[in-house]
């Protein structure tokens, strides 16, 4: 056997949140990184402006970091809004955003992209809402197949995040399916350690089931979305799982931690093949 690096990035949309946007990729390098992702850069803004778009691409270049991971738009955020595809009266909204990522993938190479599903609206039947999902993930899949992209899907934990209605490995599966059946080129579980352990999944036993439908990994403590060691989740049992299914992209470090340190990554960053 011979040690190989695990890779980690870090979510620069929670994480170095003293500093402003732009200025994150940089901390991350400084740091020790090399790859970063972020959830949608412009809440509420589905088309931001060329100067905006410019000056973010220009801060992950200039950091001499990778971009590894970007949200499509999913609408206001830090409004409580959960994303905005399954809404019927926010398609063209959705959809026109996607020319601006797309932009973004174009000039820094990212090639995963984190579509929240949205949560359930008053008056409007889930079935709706789950048709009209699945015809906006497969139009995405659809556009960043010719970049090679891939769309994931992620459950998210309840009581934090409004009627959002994929909370386990399964309902995620469940959505990235149909969107298979319906011809989407590439669309996969986003693995989430703090949201599936919030919500009961069993972390070893929902890895080995979806193994094969995993395309990216995210880690936080449960309770309370700190770094590893701050709750209950056993890292080094997961990391053995997620070794043990095969899986070797990145996982991304997304929780909160006001004075960032990473200390606790050291053991983690090798294993042994």
């Amino acid at each position: 056997m011979k040690a190989v690096p695990r890779r980690f990035a870090v979510n620069c949309s929670i994480l170095f949140t003293g500093l402003p946007l732009l200025d994150r990729p940089a901390a991350a390098k400084a740091t020790g990184f090399d790859a970063v992702e972020f959830w949608w850069p412009w809440p509420g803004e589905p088309v931001p402006s060329t100067a905006q778009v410019d000056a973010f691409c220009k801060a992950v270049e200039d950091a001499g970091v990778r971009l590894i991971g970007l949200n499509f738009y999913a609408g206001d955020m830090p409004a409580g809004e959960r994303g905005v595809l399954s809404d019927p009266s926010r398609t063209d909204e959705f959809r026109d955003s996607i020319g601006t990522l797309l932009y973004i993938a174009e000039r820094t190479g990212v090639r995963s992209f984190n579509a929240l599903y949205g949560q359930r609206l008053d008056g409007v039947a889930p079935a709706d809402q789950d048709r009209t999902a699945t015809r906006n993930i497969v139009h995405a899949a659809h556009q960043v197949a010719r970049l090679g992209g891939t769309v994931l899907i992620e459950p998210l934990a309840r009581g934090l995040n409004g009627a959002y209605p994929l909370e386990t490995a399964a309902a995620a599966v469940a959505v990235v399916e149909r969107a298979r059946a319906e011809g989407a080129a590439d669309v996969r579980l986003l693995f989430d350690a703090f949201h599936l352990t919030t919500n009961g999944d069993d972390l070893h036993k929902a890895a080995h089931e979806h193994a094969a439908s995993i395309g990216h990994v995210q880690i936080a403590d449960a309770p309370g979305r700190g770094r590893p060691g701050t709750g209950g989740i056993d890292f080094p049992g997961l990391f053995a799982v997620l070794d043990d299914i095969g899986y070797d992209g990145w996982i991304s470090l997304e929780y909160v931690d006001p004075s960032p340190d990473f200390t606790w990554l050291e053991p983690y960053r090798t294993k042994d093949r």
